[in-house]
């Protein structure tokens, strides 16, 4: 049921772009085959769907991520996060403990790996990206740690993106703009 729906969700969004609905089909590596021209995203999870599109020559890649607003299961922040996000997650947690904070960084992540993958054709490992979480904007930043995806002539370090807590729901958003610009984040 949720794959049907969310592709309704794609569908509807390709024709407030304009476009005639086709069918959204899984790739190879399973991310969607959007129609030429076109970029998304989708995700879906108990009681939420979303698709995200935009034409290419507005945005080059887009990563969007829902996920219900609780923590994640036992052993699973061990697996997807660095020490420097652990120890970030506690200080948030600090100041915000109604926030699961281990289930922002755990969408951010996936809306970052939404955004790479059509970028890159290649997979990115959770650790392969650091994420610093940035409560007061709602939003966050994404430190690449392996070589990124080029767009245009130049080479991406990182990402930024956005979150938000509502309705029982984390969701995160990563744009990738065609008009330059582009986040240039240091690595450590």
């Amino acid at each position: 049921m949720e794959f049907a729906s969310v592709r309704h969700c794609a569908r509807r969004a390709m024709a407030g772009l304009g476009l005639p609905a086709v069918p959204v089909v899984p790739s190879q590596g399973g991310a969607p085959q959007w129609p030429a021209g076109v970029v998304g995203s989708m995700t879906h999870c108990s009681g939420y769907r979303a698709a995200a599109l935009a034409h290419r020559s507005d945005l080059h890649s887009i990563g969007i991520d829902a996920e219900p607003h609780g923590p994640l299961p036992d052993g699973v922040l061990g697996k997807v996060a660095l020490p420097s996000e652990r120890a970030h997650l506690r200080e948030l947690s600090e100041g915000e403990p109604r926030v699961h904070w281990d289930k922002v960084l755990f969408t951010a992540k996936e809306s970052t790996y939404k955004a790479w993958f059509p970028l890159t054709g290649r997979p990115l490992g959770f650790k392969d990206a650091e994420i610093i979480l940035d409560p007061e904007r709602g939003a966050f930043d994404v430190r690449l740690r392996k070589q990124g995806p080029f767009v245009g002539e130049r080479e991406l370090s990182g990402f930024s993106g956005r979150w938000t807590v509502e309705r029982g729901l984390v969701l995160s958003v990563i744009t990738v703009s065609t008009i330059g610009e582009f986040l240039h984040v240091e690595r450590n």
